[in-house]
């Protein structure tokens, strides 16, 4: 019986600009074979090469140049069974059996779905050219990371290294049997070309490795809220590594936040004091500070804000994994909308449980020079003064600033992450330390500054019961009387303060990090 994907070995092997199979032998591109709009004739005629790829393919000597685009043609032609110049559901699975390939309905969605950019439930040429180079590109990344010996070959050794380092444990006999799945010529053994023909026309929403190094794997602190890893492998977590990178990052977070608590503290009062009629620069609120209370009131609030990292990032941890068992089910990896789901779940549960920890941080941060004598005695005086419903003031805005900061958080990582894997990634996925730590970086301040507005009227909340005459208003009534009295740019009041902190917060919490995962033998991703 012949091997599915053996008949379409032969188009496949044209479809791309065999520059990429020459990489992997030390040959250089010969262009970049980018494709413009596609011109097409009535329904019955052969679809014509988009002018950039015709371009590239007499341009480039290894192309093939009229053979590539012949290849492009006659596989599209088979696909497009009923000859309307879009390639539906229906049309692959009856050109792919054809071709001795045999994929389940769902999988051709997933296909049909992943290159249909204009919606309209089918794959013209160019949205199939162009699904074909993003998945091969997709494709060739993992053939590299698996390729361990680097000698254009995966042998069973290597598929089960690199499954280990997934934390998936495969025995030989397993092993041998995915590479008897794809193994064309009978040497037990993948290359390129075979590789290619088995998966390039199967859909791969979730490649491991790349989901592996692109998570956000390692731990900073932007000052707000530590980030914690999205998910750790099975081998983490059996080995006890995840308690470890938790105690490094919340140690690494002690520091960061130690370091930039000045900052942190300038912006509550700037969120609380500044308005049109009482300006406060930088300058004049680090002056009011320092002069009300010396050098060390710079540092007023910052041992509750060091404190709740222990309890916010295990109980964020614990409810993530609970909420991906429920959501997820057995996956290793979860979706980008699973992700988004179970992470602003984990951090409503987090932030719920800490919350009175933040009222505190916000009143000692606002405190005079022995209004307080620590964390207990401003604990005590707001319950006897207030009531145990003070201490879950700003609640409400607290809780709704989640969604979008998790959301766009999410959304700007996934953007770039994917930008840099379109334009950068050539020999393996692995962005590398500076790449990670800048995608984090600008994603977490993108979900800052949508969610701002809400973090300034939970502060000033939390704050109004310190404002001796000011009325108590409701969150819809701030938001109001902000806008009403200072407009709209009222509501990101100490902004320049909190995005200040941003560079320095990462970059210390970073290294201090990576320096605590050695002293406590945590092995790097």
């Amino acid at each position: 019986m012949q091997k599915a994907g053996s008949l379409v070995s032969p188009l496949l092997s044209g479809v791309f600009c065999q520059c990429v199979s020459d990489e992997f032998h030390g040959s250089e591109p010969g262009g970049s074979g980018g494709f413009s709009a596609v011109d097409r004739s009535p329904s019955t005629a052969a679809p014509v090469m988009p002018s950039s790829v015709q371009a590239h393919a007499e341009s480039c000597s290894v192309c093939g140049g009229p053979e590539q685009e012949h290849r492009l043609k006659v596989l599209f032609q088979i696909l497009d069974v009923n000859k309307d110049g879009g390639i539906c559901v229906n049309d692959l699975t009856i050109g792919l059996k054809k071709l001795g390939v045999h994929r389940t309905e769902h999988e051709l969605k997933k296909i049909v779905k992943a290159g249909d950019k204009d919606l309209d439930g089918q794959l013209d040429f160019e949205e199939f050219v162009h699904y074909l180079r993003d998945h091969e590109k997709k494709l060739r990344l993992v053939f590299k990371s698996l390729d361990k010996k680097n000698d254009g070959r995966i042998d069973s050794q290597e598929i089960m290294q690199s499954l280990r380092d997934l934390g998936v444990h495969i025995s030989e006999q397993q092993a041998e049997k995915i590479l008897r799945s794809m193994d064309k010529n009978g040497t037990m053994t993948i290359d390129w070309n075979e590789w290619r023909d088995y998966h390039l026309l199967h859909p791969a929403d979730n490649i491991p490795e790349i989901i592996l190094y692109w998570k956000h794997s390692t731990i900073f602190d932007v000052g707000e809220s530590l980030m914690v890893p999205d998910e750790f492998t099975a081998e983490e977590k059996n080995t006890g590594m995840w308690w470890r990178h938790l105690v490094a990052g919340g140690g690494a977070g002690a520091v960061s936040r130690t370091c930039t608590a000045p900052l942190d503290r300038l912006k509550v009062l700037m969120q609380v004091h500044a308005s049109r009629s009482n300006t406060m620069c930088m300058a004049s609120g680090f002056s009011q500070m320092i002069r009300e209370g010396g050098i060390r009131s710079l540092w007023r609030g910052n041992g509750i804000n060091v404190l709740k990292i222990a309890p916010e990032s295990a109980i964020k941890f614990m409810a993530y994994e609970q909420i991906k068992r429920l959501i997820g089910m057995n996956q290793e990896t979860l979706g980008i909308l699973e992700r988004l789901v179970a992470g602003s779940l984990a951090g409503a549960i987090a932030q719920s449980s800490i919350y009175p920890m933040e009222v505190l941080k916000t009143r000692l941060a606002l405190g005079k020079t022995g209004q307080y004598s620590g964390i207990v005695d401003c604990a005590k005086y707001i319950f006897q003064k207030e009531g145990l419903s003070a201490f879950y003031k700003g609640y409400i805005p607290n809780m709704l600033g989640i969604i979008p900061y998790a959301g766009i958080d999410l959304a700007v990582y996934e953007t770039l992450k994917n930008s840099w894997l379109q334009r950068y990634a050539t020999d393996s996925a692995d962005p590398g330390v500076f790449v990670l730590l800048a995608c984090g970086t600008m994603s977490s301040t993108c979900g800052q500054l949508a969610s701002y507005p809400l973090a300034l009227v939970r502060t000033r909340m939390q704050a109004q019961a310190t404002m001796e005459g000011g009325p108590q208003m409701t969150m819809c009534g701030l938001f109001r009387h902000i806008v009403r009295t200072e407009g709209a740019m009222g509501l990101y009041r100490g902004l320049a303060p909190n995005f200040m902190k941003v560079i320095p917060a990462v970059s210390i919490s970073y290294v201090v990090y990576e320096n605590l995962k050695i002293t406590l033998g945590v092995q790097s991703r």
